[in-house]
């Protein structure tokens, strides 16, 4: 098998012709409960979804971007199980990698993770209720997956994980660790989404607490996701004001993570719960790249950075450049929300559109 691989923004990528994966992706896969124009608690009727932040990375670059893509999760075998299971077969993303739990009957000892979540609207915002604890997935231990399979045997040129599934329990943090040292040995290009989510680590420390695990294990990473605040203490930071400019808050971030090359992170100026001003920006070889701002008008938020993460590991993957890479990923999560659900329902089609500038008139 060739080992041979291309350089591109400081990243070694194994070519396609030695690796079975172009990404694997490990996280959290739970059922979400959405009221759709109702509220979590008036509703009388659900719509259901699957979703999960690395999930939805893996799902998008399977689906929009044509790559293959394998998820490394857990399930309760039961009925909730195999709806989650049905739901990830639409979207594409091989299930080999699923560890099936037995279900005791009442999910005392493991169950599968539901969240309900409301959109909001004007002056009101989005609000999210987890149902996820002794989750199957936050059982997982490091020695549970056999990671040299997967990413070298199998092969992998690509491996993502990040903050929601370190943050689930102190077991998954450990597994995390494991897989990107795994993923370093293998020869894949490691990326981490610090996606801090406030109601998940409030059990664990909150954001300090976050932060530590972040920046722990983002040492293990190529590429990031999130800004410095999501890595650094406050006081290890830039201060966020006028006086520091942009590229010299990447540059502190860089100079405490020495091995990351990319450091890309979405830009949101909340008008409204459904009128934001929505770009991006990417950092690599001293450099920031930057997106076109748009006024997006949204329909369901969640998943659009989860969205923005595959456009821009998409555009690595494919070699085109920094510049296409934030262009890309600041599109794609644009669409992802315009739409309902978790997942980005956009083609690569109205991802190129909207990157031309495009209006929005019907295409017929």
């Amino acid at each position: 098998m060739t080992t041979s691989a291309t350089t591109l923004d400081g990243l070694s990528l194994r070519p396609k012709s030695a690796c079975r994966w172009d990404l694997v992706s490990l996280g959290e896969v739970m059922l979400r409960f959405d009221p759709e124009d109702e509220r979590i608690h008036t509703t009388r009727t659900f719509r259901v979804w699957e979703g999960g932040g690395e999930y939805n990375v893996a799902r998008a670059l399977q689906r929009c971007f044509h790559q293959q893509t394998a998820i490394v999760t857990a399930l309760v075998d039961n009925s909730i199980g195999r709806l989650i299971e049905d739901l990830m077969r639409q979207g594409g993303v091989d299930l080999s990698h699923v560890k099936w739990v037995a279900h005791d009957g009442i999910g005392e000892s493991a169950r599968n993770g539901l969240y309900f979540l409301e959109r909001g609207f004007g002056v009101r915002s989005a609000l999210a209720c987890y149902d996820r604890g002794h989750t199957t997935v936050s059982q997982l231990r490091a020695g549970d997956v056999d990671w040299e399979h997967i990413l070298l045997h199998e092969g992998a040129r690509w491996f993502h994980t990040g903050g929601i599934f370190a943050g689930l329990s102190e077991t998954t943090t450990e597994v995390a660790r494991e897989a990107m040292q795994a993923a370093h040995t293998a020869g894949a290009v490691v990326s981490y989404d610090a996606n801090y989510r406030a109601l998940l680590w409030e059990r664990r420390g909150g954001r300090t607490e976050a932060r530590r695990i972040n920046r722990e294990l983002a040492q293990y990473a190529d590429v990031v996701f999130g800004s410095e605040d999501d890595f650094l203490h406050p006081a290890d930071a830039m201060p966020d004001d006028a006086h520091a400019s942009e590229i010299m808050q990447f540059q502190s971030l860089s100079q405490a993570l020495p091995n990351i090359r990319v450091t890309a992170t979405t830009h949101r100026q909340v008008r409204s719960a459904n009128v934001n001003e929505w770009g991006a920006r990417l950092y690599a070889n001293g450099e920031v790249y930057r997106s076109v701002t748009r006024e997006l008008e949204i329909y369901d938020r969640v998943g659009g950075g989860d969205a923005f993460a595959a456009g821009v590991i998409y555009g690595l993957l494919e070699e085109r450049g920094a510049q296409w890479a934030i262009e890309c990923g600041a599109a794609h999560g644009a669409l992802a929300q315009t739409t309902p659900g978790d997942s980005s329902m956009a083609t690569l089609q109205d991802v190129e559109r909207v990157m031309r500038g495009e209006e929005a008139r019907a295409v017929r």
